[in-house]
């Protein structure tokens, strides 16, 4: 039997694999469909759509329910979701696809973020990093399969619905083998309604985090694409540049949690910030496939540890229920990830996709500036016996 925190980490893994295995099949979905970059940025607004639509109700819903039942319930819908948009024969149902895809992933994640905050302060260990690191692998892992079934030449409409057929009965039990923990106010703290606005020390946690998955979603939407057109990449090649950053981040990920106790929250960020800007830089005057794999790899480690440390802080705020305050920060988060990569299109239409991927550096340069929001508040020391100390977040 796996104990609490092992169940966190390995639904964590299996949740994005369905989702990973998509991404090395977009360059084909676009050449079926016959989409530009701007038709293709377009289709993509799907998945933020769906967040938009999801995550302001999700936060008071998984309050009510519980993490463990969203993670249950949430798997269900985004394994159906997940296979849609290989299926669709035109770019609206594309787009309408993916914003089912993008709802039903918005809802999972926000429950598994939730759940492993609550297992973090149950526990009393530092895990959030360690399990962001296992969907790193997880999405890794999928983009793997992804790029082996287009090796293979196995149809898109084929390979990610079975992808999700497949692992969905693992993750139901490991769903179901997950304690039941209460989101439930600290005694003697009165928290603010869950649909009240977020306080400024949110909005600037928000704001640091948008930059660090605006990143992360241009790599996973147009790595297969920079390396095809700005670097005649073929085959399998096409799909390694996001293996290459899926794994660095995974690594930096499973080294975060060791990182934040050393250094602490704010230093572990700011460190991993200025590594991501000088990967975007490297990336974007890349020669060679080699060199931009090199540049690939450096974002991975920069913007690793970037979302789990906003997590923490975000569940750690204690002016209401962690789920909340983390559907808000999974809003803006994912907002970040799934609107960044239609807007870089867009850019990309006009000005090549060599400057449409370098739009990532000015924001990763906000985010290392407001690195230092995620600082811990002293109220929330006090109000939690199991709080971690300051500098560690």
């Amino acid at each position: 039997m796996l104990s609490p925190t092992r169940l966190v980490m390995l639904v964590f893994f299996l949740q994005p694999i369905a989702f990973g295995s998509w991404l090395p099949r977009i360059p084909e979905v676009q050449a079926a469909l016959g989409l530009g970059p701007a038709a293709l940025a377009l289709a993509l607004l799907g998945l933020p759509c769906g967040t938009l639509i999801t995550l302001p109700f999700a936060g008071p819903l998984v309050g009510r329910i519980g993490a463990r039942t969203a993670i249950i319930a949430g798997f269900i819908l985004y394994s159906l979701a997940v296979g849609l948009p290989v299926l669709a024969p035109d770019p609206i149902l594309l787009f309408v696809a993916l914003m089912l895809a993008g709802s039903a992933i918005s809802f999972v994640e926000l429950g598994l973020n939730v759940q492993a905050d609550l297992v973090e302060k149950a526990s009393g260990k530092l895990i959030m990093n360690t399990a962001h690191g296992c969907w790193s692998l997880g999405i890794m892992a999928g983009s793997l399969i992804g790029s082996g079934f287009a090796a293979i030449d196995l149809a898109p409409a084929i390979a990610v619905p079975l992808v999700a057929f497949l692992v969905l009965p693992l993750a139901l039990l490991t769903g179901y083998a997950l304690p039941k923990l209460s989101d439930a106010p600290h005694s003697g703290e009165e928290k603010r309604s869950a649909w009240s606005l977020p306080s400024p020390a949110l909005v600037g946690i928000c704001l640091f985090v948008f930059g660090i998955t605006m990143t992360e979603g241009a790599m996973a939407d147009w790595s297969a694409i920079f390396l095809r057109d700005a670097l005649d990449a073929e085959g399998g090649f096409v799909g390694l540049g996001y293996s290459v950053f899926a794994f660095m981040v995974a690594a930096g990920r499973f080294g975060g949690d060791t990182l934040k106790r050393r250094l602490g929250g704010v230093a572990t960020a700011r460190l991993c910030g200025a590594l991501a800007v000088v990967g975007g830089i490297v990336l974007y005057l890349a020669p060679s496939v080699e060199v931009a794999l090199l540049g690939f790899g450096i974002i991975g480690v920069g913007v690793s540890v970037g979302f789990p440390l906003a997590v923490t802080a975000a569940a750690g705020l204690g002016d209401r229920a962690a789920s909340a305050n983390v559907a808000v920060l999974s809003f803006v988060a994912l907002t970040g990830f799934l609107i960044g990569p239609p807007l870089i299109g867009f850019i990309a239409e006009h000005s090549g996709i060599r400057f449409g991927i370098a739009c990532v550096i000015p924001v990763l340069l906000i985010s290392l500036f407001l690195s230092g929001r995620l600082a811990p508040r002293a109220t929330t020391a006090r109000a939690d016996p199991q709080a971690e100390v300051p500098g560690v977040l």
